[in-house]
Formats: C-alpha cells, structure tokens, sequence
C-alpha cells in the first residue's frame, strides 16, 4: 500500500444487520477454521460448499488449468480496451487459506472483481524458464468456478538469478524478455480465466525495485510493459493490460522513492510517449490517510490531526493524476483504482493515523469514495475515466489474526473481522453495490 498512507447507507441495510446479529454473535473466534459450513448464513453469502478445505496441504497435481478456456476473442476490440461503467472489486490473499470462503463471499457482497498479487519469483525455478503452477492453477481455478467474479492478477518480483533477464534483487530485469517469456506462459495456460493483468506494482518505491529508484527507472518499467503487452495480446487480446500503479507520495529519495508525479510523467514521456500504445489502463493507488473522500488539499483540506498537508494524503489525489495523463496525451486511457480504502485502529508506526477512524466511518469513506467516482469522475461524453476500483481489502484481518497480529496494519484496512465475521464497510457494500448495479442498468 501507500507509503505516505503516513494512507448510503440504506433502510434495507438496517434488516441485513437485524438479521446479522445472532449470526455475528455465534461466530467463532478461531480464524484458522477451514470449514466453509461455518460461514454467516443467508443473509451474507447464497452458497457454501459441504467440502472441507485444508489450505495447508495445497493440492500438488497439475490441472491441465486450459482445458476450458476458449479460444482468444480478435473481432470488435478497441484500442485501449475500457470498461462501459464502472465496476468495483476487492483485494484479497487466496494463498493457502479458505478461498471458497472469500469467493462466497466476494459474491455475497456484489463485487465484480477479485484482485490477487502473483510473484514470478514463487513460479519461476529452480532453474531459469522452468515454472511451477500447482499452487497458481488452483487459484485460478476456484475463482474461474465462480462464474461472475472476474480476477485481476497483479505479477511481481524477479527470480534472484543473475542480471539482465532477471533481478537478483527481485526489482524490474534490464532486460524485460525473461518477464515476457513468463507472462506469455501465463496467458497461454489460463487463457480467459484471467481477465486483467497488472504488470508490476508501485514501481516507484525502492522495495519494489531491489532497493534504490530514481525517477530514470520509469524507462526501464516501460520496456518490461511493453514486452508484456505484446506477449499478453497476442494470446489473450481480450484481456486488459494495466500499467503498474506508483504509489502515492510526494518523496524522492533514491532510498525510499520517487515521487508519484515525476515517475508518471517519466512513464508518459520515455521514448517520446511510446508507452501510450502498449497499456488499456493506468493503475493507480491513491491515499487516504484519516481524510474523508470529498477533502482535498490544499483546496478543501481535511481537518484530521496530521498527514493532510499533501495531496498524496488524500483519495482524491486521482484527480491530479487524472491531469497528469491528460497533459502527457493518454488521456484516452481509463484509470483503474487497483488500491483504496481506510486504515483503522493499529498499532504498526507510521499507520497512526488509522486510530482515528472508526469502522463505521471506514464504511462511510469507502462507500463515499465509490459514489464519488460514480457520479464525478466521468468525461464530456458522459463516460466513466475510472473503469474499476478494488477495495484494499478483504481477509488480511484473518491472516493477521491467525498470526497474533489483529492490529496489523493491513488488517486494520480490512472489510473482515479475524474471526470471519462481517464490518461494518462488509455490511455497507453488501446494501450499496447491488444499488450501484442498478442505478447503471445491469
């Protein structure tokens, strides 16, 4: 997430928490339970499986992952590909946990997506162009069973072997044909069963990139895109390619990061703008920090007790990036909100600002962030610039949990309870989204 995260409600909702509270009341505080039987009942999800998962023994075959893939769509694509209104889905862990339980209830709750973090240095190896799905098939799979859900996978992390093809330091290859040689093999195995890939994540912070960036590194991102893009659409041209999202600072400091404009602006004018051809979406991570979604500085700051006199601070720092890509002539590209959401109580430093904000106005920011870019972030004709926003997240409370960590960070940003059971953002979607789906006739 964000480093400088340093980051309608309705009537009917009201029946839904009725009906939840002997639910909520019964839930068991043990989140390492596997059993998909102990899931919340009617009123959270509409299915669950009788099968017991048991996550630590990952089933080890290799499926043939393809068998039901369709052949590539080729006729009536546009360039870049854009999705006709906006969709919202959630970030979630489906390593070696309860994934049906997720799906369950990702469906439960009307997202449209699932977004999950891959690293090429967990496939790859143990020698060079040898990669290992099992663990990936099974993913890929589960979530391709949930018909409606579609999966964004977000591909990081270099093998150690040695430089150019790869990265010892797990940062981008100087030479991007390993990565595409792997992404390539990606789409060619799981076909239309992945339905967006995001080519890197924050590429901007020095962890991402073996340890030190400077803004001359946006260049080297945009060969490794470039490569990704060609290799993925001549499998799956129907899939959507996402260029990484920076994270949202104002830092630069080769240690740490760069700040998000220059490197966006390092992306869009590389090579005299050559990456404007070889994207559908811009990823974006905008910040939150303790800020409401409607506040923005210096214009409209918010008045939280610090990490509000910057906008990277704020969700709608999506609007300067929104300019910078208009500027630098990609303005014909949708934006993709591939994190957002609202720290909560935590003890981890430099995720204080968390501790003010409650779980009730977590619901209320996240719910005010979606209707925001509903109803706002459209262009002159009338057409969403944003095309899908994900939700930071859904179960990393449950991980932590299960770890002794409940006040993580990452699971203060959750939409779970360590024990399964549903907050208060769970709850507010599961009432606004379906509303949303209405409102633009689907």
């Amino acid at each position: 997430m964000n480093i400088r995260f340093a980051h309608l409600q309705t009537a009917a909702l009201l029946g839904v928490l009725i009906l939840l509270l002997p639910i909520i009341a019964a839930c068991s505080g043990d989140s390492t339970a596997e059993n998909p039987d102990t899931l919340p009942t009617a009123d959270v999800v509409t299915a669950v499986t009788e099968e017991e998962v048991t996550p630590e023994e990952e089933n080890t075959a290799e499926p043939d992952a393809s068998t039901d893939n369709e052949p590539p769509v080729t006729a009536d694509l546009t360039f870049p590909l854009r999705t006709p209104y906006l969709e919202v889905g959630v970030v979630s862990h489906l390593y070696y946990t309860d994934r049906e339980r997720i799906l369950t209830l990702a469906d439960a709750a009307s997202f449209d997506w699932v977004r999950q973090q891959i690293s090429w240095a967990d496939i790859e190896g143990p020698n060079p162009g040898e990669y290992a799905w099992d663990v990936v098939d099974n993913i890929i799979n589960d979530v391709a069973a949930h018909g409606e859900l579609k999966l964004l996978v977000s591909v990081v992390r270099s093998p150690d072997f040695e430089a150019p093809l790869y990265n010892p330091t797990g940062g981008l290859p100087d030479d991007p044909t390993a990565f595409g040689d792997f992404i390539e093999a990606m789409a060619e195995r799981y076909g239309n069963k992945i339905d967006a890939y995001e080519i890197w994540n924050e590429p901007n912070l020095a962890w991402e990139n073996g340890g030190s960036v400077v803004p001359e590194d946006a260049g080297t991102y945009v060969e490794l895109l470039i490569e990704s893009y060609n290799r993925i659409k001549a499998v799956s041209p129907e899939a959507f390619v996402i260029a990484a999202p920076p994270s949202s600072t104002g830092v630069t400091d080769s240690a740490t990061a760069v700040a998000d404009e220059t490197y966006f602006r390092e992306m869009y004018t590389y090579r005299d703008g050559i990456i404007k051809d070889y994207f559908d979406a811009q990823g974006v991570h905008p910040g939150g920090s303790a800020n409401p979604p409607d506040t923005l500085f210096p214009d409209n700051p918010s008045t939280a007790d610090g990490w509000t006199t910057d906008p990277t601070f704020y969700f709608r720092h999506i609007e300067n990036i929104r300019r910078f890509m208009v500027e630098e002539g990609v303005g014909d590209h949708q934006m993709w909100v591939t994190e957002f959401g609202w720290a909560t109580e935590n003890n981890t430093p430099g995720y204080e600002f968390g501790n003010q904000t409650s779980l009730e106005e977590q619901n209320e920011y996240i719910l005010g962030a979606i209707e925001r870019t509903f109803t706002e972030y459209v262009d002159e004709n009338g057409e969403p610039w944003v095309g899908v926003m994900f939700l930071w997240n859904m179960n990393f409370a449950v991980l932590k949990g299960a770890e002794g960590e409940p006040l993580h960070e990452q699971a203060s940003f959750g939409i779970l309870n360590p024990d399964w059971s549903p907050r208060p953002s769970f709850l507010g979607l599961q009432g606004y989204l379906p509303q949303l789906h209405e409102r633009q006739g689907r």
